[in-house]
């Protein structure tokens, strides 16, 4: 379990991968973090947090390692300390780094890289699918005290979050909202009617799933709060869920802890409504508005 307000710079994905690819390789020959230290002449705390990516990747540690561990393959070394370069570039969202904070710098890297993202929203429209209007109407309602210029640059970065879904590959996006979601007017009629409409059309792509729990269910296993669970294409990394509030997230990646948020959102999926009923309910709640 990571919790995002302990600093330290969130790591990349990429950065993640390559931190347990030289523990594994540490691990088969049989070594300590005092050991790799030693050959680093660096203390054993630089070691693990090398491996558990809570800093960058220098080269010219990561080539010695390699060398210490036995990796005498030259295009492995090469092809290992191009992706240590990579790991140490700043992501996109380096960009918006004046608004964003730590532990949605995590969040937007892991969504970057994820190749399956489910998530139970019971306040908001998620940002993935979120149209402009109705992200500046919820970004104002939780910051109601800051510059007009910030709100602007928090859109902008919600809004080109949303270009993962337009990708050769797009990641599996499976969202379940609460009928709150929709009741709760945000910016006005126009605007609700704008985001349903986009959620009606974001429900017709293939790789978009979406159900809406309606007040009929009663209580459910999440009635705890809004969590996103990200899973990865990649075989070192397993999946993440992250847990979010007012000041911050917490991101497990305990296999217990994971199971416990993704049992509970398989029983919300077998409670709400069909993903074949969507945009039925949404055309429905348009109509209202």
């Amino acid at each position: 379990m990571v919790d995002s307000r302990a600093g330290g710079g969130a790591p990349t994905v990429l950065r993640v991968v390559l931190g347990r690819r030289l523990q594994h390789l540490r691990e088969n020959c049989g070594l300590s973090y005092e050991e790799a230290g030693r050959a680093l002449d660096v203390t054993h705390a630089t070691v693990r947090r090398m491996e558990k990516a809570e800093v960058g990747l220098k080269v010219l540690y990561v080539e010695k390692l390699l060398q210490t561990y036995g990796v005498t393959d030259q295009s492995e070394v090469d092809a290992f300390l191009s992706l240590a370069r990579q790991a140490n570039q700043p992501g996109w969202w380096h960009r918006y780094r004046d608004v964003l904070p730590e532990w949605f710098s995590a969040f937007v890297s892991l969504e970057s890289e994820s190749h399956v993202i489910r998530a139970y929203e019971p306040h908001y429209v998620p940002g993935l699918l979120q149209t402009e209007g109705y992200a500046r109407a919820v970004l104002r309602a939780g910051m109601p005290h800051v510059p007009e210029e910030e709100i602007r640059r928090q859109v902008s970065l919600r809004l080109e979050r949303q270009a993962v879904l337009e990708r050769d590959e797009p990641p599996m996006l499976w969202v379940v909202m609460d009928e709150t979601v929709l009741r709760r007017s945000l910016g006005g009629p126009e605007v609700m009617r704008d985001q349903i409409d986009h959620l009606m059309a974001a429900a017709s792509h293939p790789q978009i799933r979406l159900q809406i729990m309606p007040f009929s269910v009663g209580p459910h296993p999440a009635m705890y709060g809004p969590f996103h669970i990200f899973r990865f294409p990649i075989e070192e990394l397993p999946d993440v869920a992250c847990a979010e509030s007012l000041v911050g997230a917490v991101y497990f990646d305990h296999r217990e802890d994971v199971t416990t948020f993704l049992e509970a959102l398989d029983r919300m999926c077998a409670q709400a409504a069909p993903v074949s009923r969507t945009e039925a309910i949404l055309s429905a709640m348009r109509k209202e508005i």
